[in-house]
């Protein structure tokens, strides 16, 4: 209530960052259970074996919970296991690797509908990805019209 005894009207919801498991509406396994990412090979699911930009990938923290960040959804994966001391940006690597050839990420889910050009739906972690992007057409908003010129 203000000062003069009005109900003020409700502040919508602030997000301030988003995490993969919002996007997505649920937890992913691999977020949970460390024995499904120990497997990931780095370097046999690296493009090109370039570990160049792994080296950025290290482990973060949201909201006080572990997580590596998603550059391709703009979110954050949090991690809800134990990880072993030592082990830190290796586990957090595995599990966004995990995270991208599952075509959970959220970015890549875009891709169906929104790229332009031919590419690799699960991007270049996975070989044999089916290819999106081969009949792009700009999206039209039913019931909108362009304004006249």
């Amino acid at each position: 209530m203000s000062a003069t005894g009005h109900h003020l009207p409700a502040e919508p919801e602030k997000i301030v960052s988003i995490d993969a498991e919002y996007l997505a509406g649920r937890r992913f396994p691999y977020q949970e259970d460390i024995s499904l990412v120990e497997h990931v090979d780095l370097m046999a699911a690296t493009p090109g074996q370039d570990l160049n930009w792994l080296e950025d990938v290290t482990l973060l923290e949201e909201e006080g919970t572990p997580a590596v960040f998603d550059r391709y959804s703009n979110s954050f994966v949090k991690i809800y296991f134990p990880i072993p001391d030592g082990r830190e940006d290796e586990i957090a690597r595995k599990v966004l690797i995990k995270h991208l050839q599952s075509g959970n990420s959220y970015g890549i889910a875009l891709k169906e509908r929104h790229c332009k050009f031919p590419q690799p739906q699960l991007g270049p972690w996975v070989t044999g990805s089916k290819t999106v992007g081969t009949d792009w057409r700009p999206s039209v908003l039913e019931g909108w019209e362009p304004p006249a010129h």
